[in-house]
């Protein structure tokens, strides 16, 4: 009896304390990222250093030392928390009236930011700032600031680390040019990123340059303008100092706007995938494998996507953004592409053991299609025509959208389900764990449910339970639910991925499946019109259902398809004014799919294949 009570004692304890302990987990996987950051950048400074070290250059003088700055960019464009201090350090020495121009005069700089162009607003700003700051006390820039891409769309190289290894040897060849004799000091008043102290023996130097951001038209002080002098300025030159300065702004803007158009132009025409994106989506496909087996083939019409959640299988190595940039295959070309190469890896698993001949024969032709493999489907500007064209073969819908979208939402022709991935119930913690690139991401999502509403068809609330990070907010979910009024809830536990750099998830994240059945238990209990339908144990996933599916004592949570094709055939044919509902479409649920059904889930005419030689997995999920 003690020891129950020490036991029992205990756990009240924790409990009690949860928020303490999730604190204290948040820290932690915060606290991962940041060192995950910090190894790059050391990794980054230890290659240059011993690249720099290999040439043998001779030593200088202090007063002629070259400072390389290795910088990344934080979340809402603040620096690393060891780089906090020393920027803020350099922002007020610039900024203060006390402190001379000319402090760093002597310096001589390189600055190499890291970011992430999907984040528009805050890409590299700290790695410019500092640039900004050092010119502005008299330091001379060796070479135009650089910038890598974390986002592998918009990388110059295709990646970060392709980028940093251009400017490096960019850098390299800089610094044994300097050290010649053969090429001053950039003056710091370079524009556009061209340096103006390159000389005509040197033109080679431009077949390598890396392509770079202009640099910004600084607003100075006329004292600064003066080469530093203590010159007075009458108080009628002041007119004319500001006049220039306006003028040259204008000039710069409207040659940004020229460039930016050609750079949009440009961007239209650019490939969604790059090589290296290509090859790094092959190798996670290929370790997924075929997840739609059988009669459903799982693709998606758009890579990209407006978030980059800390659970995506993908680890980020998709391209991001927030709107359609990329050249566009037709929807016809997409689904031809789509269907060849599903049946060429269901013919992989031909004399595979435990594979049914008559199954892998029926599996190639494809019955269903789930939108959802990556990116988000609904960016593709052609998505109605490319759902037409797959009813047209037959084939039923289940399209996936990150709530990111009401508009393209409210526009999107009837699918045969349509889903919105609600992976947090708070703006904080969707900020956290979808990491939307969107600042007004927290109404978009709340709009793109108000717009699910709207639908008449199969409307679906897919949740994914992060421990630690969303499983505590059941009465937000609610609420979330009262907005979207989805016909199901569909409820399951975050997959592990495996280790990545771009995500601080671990195996203690993934919610057991008693877990998974507890949360929603207790959320049912806060939603009298739904009630826990299904269950699949080997998905950790369950199926909430709203109360107008249970007909007669029985749920119909299943779809009768070839009525679901009839009805999308009238709609069409009618030019859209035949509508029709989820409820004109619904089938029967076996009784082994059922929640508390003995069979967990699993379909009684199949027979789960266990290899030879290999332990019975009797853990669960």
């Amino acid at each position: 009896m003690d020891t129950w009570s020490y036991f029992h004692t205990c756990l009240v304890s924790i409990w009690l304390h949860r928020f303490y302990i999730y604190s204290a987990v948040a820290f932690g996987i915060i606290l991962w990222i940041v060192i995950q950051l910090i190894i790059k950048l050391r990794r980054f400074a230890k290659a240059l250093a011993e690249a720099v070290t290999s040439l043998n250059l001779p030593v200088e003088t202090s007063s002629r030392n070259i400072c390389v700055f290795l910088v990344a960019t934080y979340t809402d464009g603040q620096p690393p928390e060891s780089a906090a201090w020393f920027c803020k350090w350099l922002e007020e020495a610039a900024n203060d009236f006390r402190v001379g121009k000319s402090f760093l005069q002597g310096l001589r700089y390189a600055v190499f930011g890291l970011g992430n162009s999907a984040y528009v607003d805050h890409y590299n700003t700290v790695g410019r700032r500092m640039d900004r700051w050092l010119w502005m006390l008299s330091a001379s820039r060796i070479m135009t600031r650089a910038e890598g891409d974390c986002n592998v769309a918009q990388s110059k190289h295709g990646s970060i680390e392709a980028d940093f290894e251009a400017w490096k040897a960019k850098f390299l060849t800089q610094l044994q040019a300097l050290c010649k004799g053969e090429k001053k000091p950039c003056s710091g008043k370079c524009k556009k990123g061209k340096c103006k102290s390159l000389g005509k023996g040197r033109e080679e130097l431009r077949s390598h340059e890396l392509v770079m951001e202009p640099e910004e038209l600084f607003e100075t002080s006329s004292e600064e303008e003066a080469g530093g002098t203590d010159s007075v300025i009458d108080v009628e030159d002041l007119g004319n100092i500001m006049g220039h300065m306006k003028k040259a702004k204008r000039e710069q803007e409207l040659q940004e706007g020229a460039a930016g158009a050609g750079r949009k132009e440009e961007a239209v025409r650019r490939e969604m995938i790059t090589p290296a994106l290509r090859e790094a989506l092959t190798k996670q496909v290929d370790a997924a494998g075929p997840r739609g087996l059988h009669r459903c083939m799982e693709a998606t019409p758009s890579l990209a996507c407006a978030n980059k959640c800390v659970f995506c299988w993908r680890h980020h190595t998709n391209p991001v953004g927030t709107e359609w940039r990329w050249k566009m295959d037709q929807p016809e070309v997409i689904l031809q592409e789509a269907i060849e190469k599903h049946q060429n890896m269901i013919r992989e698993f031909k004399g595979v053991s435990g594979v049914k001949a008559a199954r892998l024969e029926e599996a190639l032709a494809v019955k269903h299609c789930a939108l959802s493999l990556v990116g988000e489907p609904i960016m593709y500007p052609h998505i109605n025509r490319f759902v037409r064209l797959l009813h047209q073969h037959g084939i039923s819908t289940f399209l996936v959208t990150n709530a990111q979208f009401p508009e393209e939402i409210r526009r999107l022709e009837p699918v045969t389900q349509l889903y919105v991935s609600v992976d947090a119930s708070t703006k904080e913690s969707l900020r956290r764990i979808d990491r939307p690139l969107f600042k007004d991401f927290w109404q978009r999502f709340l709009d793109s449910l108000k717009a699910l509403a709207e639908k008449q068809q199969r409307t679906v609330y897919r949740l994914t339970l992060v421990k630690s990070w969303n499983v505590d907010e059941l009465k937000a979910y609610a609420d979330l639910i009262s907005i979207g009024k989805p016909d199901f809830i569909e409820v399951k536990g975050v997959t592990y991925c495996g280790e990545s750099s771009a995500s601080s998830l671990t195996m203690a994240n993934v919610p057991w499946h008693g877990e998974v059945v507890s949360f929603v238990q207790e959320l049912a209990r806060l939603l009298p019109e739904y009630g826990i339908a299904c269950e699949h144990e080997h998905s950790n996933c369950l199926l909430m259902a709203h109360s107008k599916f249970h007909v007669d004592g029985e749920w119909r949570t299943w779809i009768d398809y070839g009525r679901f094709q009839e009805l999308v055939r009238e709609h069409e044919q009618s030019g859209g004014s035949r509508t029709f509902t989820a409820a004109e479409y619904t089938a029967r649920t076996p009784p082994w799919a059922l929640f508390g059904a003995r069979e967990r889930g699993f379909d009684p005419l199949d027979v789960r294949f266990q290899r030879k030689n290999k332990a019975r997995d009797v853990s669960g999920c």
